[in-house]
């Protein structure tokens, strides 16, 4: 298939996603997404509830994605279009089923933007307090809009550039803690199996620490939003695997290293037990410069992230848009005859990010995790649906291993994020989930009318 290419089906227009992802562009997409410093920032918090083995939380929880990750992989060879979640459930289950999947996912693929934009007015704030903080959050997201307004692949490659400083600094911070644990600091040794396991700690504690970074790992999931746009849309489950295991990587290193270094929270400032540690943790690793070092990094990293998740959720709403009818369906199921972006998505997700300037960080995170948890448990239930019912492939044990219980351990580890999620977050939740369903009976005049499902691309 040609780099550009036209859609003949489409009843939104003839403009086609450009095929121009490679992919390393779309594993650094999903990089992008995870923010591989929020380690740094979250390490006094899961130290605190881990009592101390923070490494053991992300191998864990890292397991736990790799199940839901495998399902993802599978079900993006058997529909290789933008949607993910909302895209494979209309598929297997119901179209209707899934548009309440995929409205699901939008409050949190939604609201992520908005959250780095807070996270930005954040950092700006601490060093600008003068400035009015409507200031900074206008002219960031209009920058963000712009860069995925007018090319997916200058966005890529812009993200690309921002994941390598950071993975730099962290490379860096690694060298430093290094040496400091020569010097007899910390543990005095980086071969110390306390980081791992030691006395004080139950396996609750692992299981508690592991569902607070389990959500540093959302952002492999939104590969597939870049399905359309990969040079070969088979490249995009291994790009699901690279990205997970190659951020599991990084997360477990940075963890051990720094867990081997401060053993004990004793020393931090409540601050950093109550937000973001990793400038106490860079100040004392490599003083005051690699403090303005590790924290530019940690910009660059919510820049990367606020990148990702901008292009992913304005792919969402267009595949959504794509399929339905009316006004709406026609405004974000369209794609820009030039740029060959979702504009008027990708217009939409800045205009919401504008949001940032009257709501608190407390507030729009409390919002979050529900859809994704949503997510990820439907596209585990959708290889079951998919491969054991419709095709009937369980007439061996490797068959009903890899099509019933596989995707039912990652539905298993799912229950068990689900059991710990927030009271905020899963109220919320419902009430969104709520809305979506009085939006459905709407769209459908009360389940009377069927709703499309286009694949794009021909499919």
């Amino acid at each position: 298939m040609s780099a550009v290419s036209t859609h003949e089906e489409s009843g939104h227009g003839t403009a086609h996603l450009s095929r121009n992802l490679g992919l390393w562009a779309i594993v650094a997409l999903g990089l992008g997404y995870m923010t591989p410093t929020v380690i740094f920032d979250t390490f006094g918090i899961v130290s605190d509830e881990t009592n101390g083995v923070v490494p053991s939380a992300y191998v864990l929880a890292l397991v736990a994605m790799t199940f839901t990750a495998i399902s993802y992989g599978r079900m993006t060879r058997i529909f290789p279009s933008a949607g993910s979640a909302y895209t494979y459930t209309s598929n297997t289950m119901s179209p209707k089923l899934g548009f309440l999947i995929g409205w699901s996912s939008l409050l949190d693929y939604l609201l992520l933007p908005l959250v780095n934009a807070l996270i930005i007015r954040s950092y700006m704030e601490a060093f600008f307090p003068d400035v009015p903080p409507w200031i900074w959050v206008s002219v960031y997201v209009v920058a963000i809009t712009a860069m995925c307004l007018f090319s997916m692949s200058n966005t890529s490659r812009v993200n690309g550039l921002l994941v390598v400083f950071e993975v730099v600094l962290i490379a860096v911070f690694i060298v430093l803690a290094w040496r400091a644990l020569a010097k007899g600091d910390g543990n005095g040794t980086i071969f110390s199996t306390q980081p791992a396991w030691h006395a004080d700690v139950s396996l609750g504690h692992v299981i508690t620490g592991a569902t607070l970074v389990c959500f540093s790992f959302i952002g492999f999931d939104a590969i597939t939003m870049y399905t359309e746009e990969a040079k070969d849309p088979s490249t995009v489950p291994k790009a699901i695997v690279l990205a997970l295991l190659i951020g599991g990587a990084i997360f477990f290193v940075a963890a051990w290293f720094t867990q081997s270094l401060f053993p004990t929270i004793e020393d931090f400032s409540a601050d950093s037990l109550e937000n973001s540690a990793l400038p106490e943790i860079a100040f004392l690793v490599g003083g005051t410069l690699f403090k303005i070092l590790l924290t530019s990094a940690a910009f660059a990293a919510t820049a990367a992230s606020s990148l990702a998740s901008h292009a992913s959720v304005s792919r969402l709403l267009y595949v959504m848009g794509r399929n339905g009818t009316g006004l709406i369906g026609k405004t974000f199921g369209a794609v820009h005859p030039t740029f060959r972006t979702p504009a008027n998505a990708v217009l939409f997700v800045g205009i919401v990010s504008l949001g940032a300037i009257p709501f608190n960080l407390d507030f729009v995170a409390a919002l979050i995790n529900f859809g994704a948890l949503m997510a990820f448990s439907f596209v585990n239930l959708t290889v079951v649906a998919h491969f054991a019912v419709k095709r009937k492939e369980i007439g061996t044990p490797m068959a009903i291993f890899r099509n019933v219980v596989l995707p039912l351990i990652g539905v298993a580890f799912t229950i068990v994020l689900w059991w710990n999620l927030s009271r905020e977050s899963f109220n919320y939740g419902v009430i969104w989930f709520l809305i979506g369903v009085l939006v459905l009976l709407w769209i459908t005049r009360l389940f009377r009318r069927s709703m499309n499902i286009n694949m794009g691309d021909g499919h």
